[in-house]
């Protein structure tokens, strides 16, 4: 899977580059913490579900396809692709802000405060699974397979150069692509302006269906949503808005309730504040471990056996556990040892190769620099 792992190492590249020149320049501040969760919000379970999507595509195009586009001259099997791959999209995203349920899924995007090509990464872990049935008209008429991975990669590609905080005006070029100019209108935390501009890489689908806001607000605004982040960590932020969602009154609310005294807050509170450039060090590590998993195992399901799953439930793990870390949790400084040791042992068992064992061993060092103090301080003391 190099045409899809090399893009993902480049994303990484592109997304650190333009934090460091947004930090060195001071045109926005970067809140570090929340450039890890963006990196570390979907990753691994997300391809997870990408790859149940890719199955479903299979399957619908081998035992249901139309077959319309057998017949058709390549170029015009690519122009369709793209072209109904973005129609497509449109509607996944409209439709994303409409209903309650698909709207759980999306929240996690629109949460992030920080208008950047990190935010492009921010996902829910569900966001390829609530993706399935929208794409399906293109297997549907039959799109091949390849075909469609590789107009997803493009698309995916576009959209996250959309969330430059760097990119100027394009001039003309704006009445035919979405650029940031037009994507950075949908992150601003009013309704009025983020249920617009729906619109993947071609602006017309806006202007179609009357969806296209072209200005920022005049006074004063800020990106994300109103309610604030439930958590940095990806388990808890993918799965809080089901929970807001589907859990009883009482839950929701016991939930919800604000600490009344100082030793409450504390109780509540992190305990401990963690670095961020610290965690930011251990996120890439891991990133680049998940996309040499990527390169080795790709989105084949068929293949999958248990090698793979005892590689896939450490790294899946470290990401939890960085999220509980950034949260300023005491147990992730447990579980981020615990999954680097559980990734070295299931590296040696399945015979992985040196590279993979020294990038396990260096977040391991990372682990127990943590665990020992270092890259975090305490919290202060609440007054009795």
């Amino acid at each position: 899977m190099t045409a899809v792992a090399i893009p993902i190492l480049l994303m990484v590249v592109l997304v650190l580059a333009e934090m460091i020149e947004l930090n060195r320049s001071g045109r926005q501040q970067v809140d570090w913490h929340d450039v890890v969760f963006n990196l570390n919000s979907g990753h691994l379970m997300l391809w997870l579900f990408r790859g149940l999507e890719i199955a479903v595509y299979a399957f619908v195009l081998s035992h249901l396809s139309l077959d319309l586009a057998a017949s058709w001259p390549v170029w015009l099997v690519w122009l369709v692709a793209i072209i109904g791959w973005d129609f497509c999209f449109y509607w996944l995203h409209r439709l994303h802000h409409k209903f309650r349920l698909l709207w759980a899924v999306h929240v996690v995007h629109h949460e992030g405060e920080h208008f950047n090509l990190s935010l492009a990464i921010r996902n829910s872990w569900y966001s390829s699974l609530a993706s399935i049935p929208f794409f399906l008209p293109l297997a549907l008429i039959g799109v091949p397979l390849p075909v469609f991975i590789t107009v997803s990669v493009i698309h995916y590609g576009i959209q996250m150069m959309n969330h430059s905080a760097l990119t100027p005006h394009l001039g003309w070029l704006e009445r035919v692509l979405v650029t940031p100019a037009h994507h950075r209108i949908h992150h601003v935390a009013d309704r009025a302006y983020s249920d617009s501009n729906y619109a993947g890489s071609f602006v017309i689908w806006d202007h179609l269906f009357g969806t296209y806001r072209p200005d920022l607000p005049e006074g004063e605004f800020r990106y994300g949503v109103k309610e604030p982040t439930p958590s940095r960590n990806p388990a808890i932020a993918s799965n809080s808005p089901f929970l807001r969602l589907f859990a009883p009154k009482w839950l929701r609310t016991r939930l919800q309730a604000r600490p009344s005294t100082a030793r409450q807050a504390q109780r509540s509170g992190p305990d401990f504040v963690s670095s961020g450039p610290a965690i930011l060090l251990a996120t890439v590590g891991l990133f680049c471990l998940v996309t040499a998993y990527i390169w080795r195992y790709g989105y084949d399901y068929q293949g999958a056996g248990l090698t793979q799953a005892l590689i896939f439930t450490p790294l899946a793990m470290g990401a939890v556990a960085l999220g509980a870390i950034s949260d300023g949790r005491a147990w992730g400084l447990y579980a981020w040892p615990g999954a680097c040791l559980a990734l070295m042992l299931a590296l040696v068992v399945t015979d992985a190769g040196p590279l993979w064992l020294a990038g396990a061993a260096g977040l391991g060092l990372h682990a127990l620099a943590m665990a020992l103090g270092w890259g975090r301080k305490a919290v202060p003391a609440a007054p009795a």
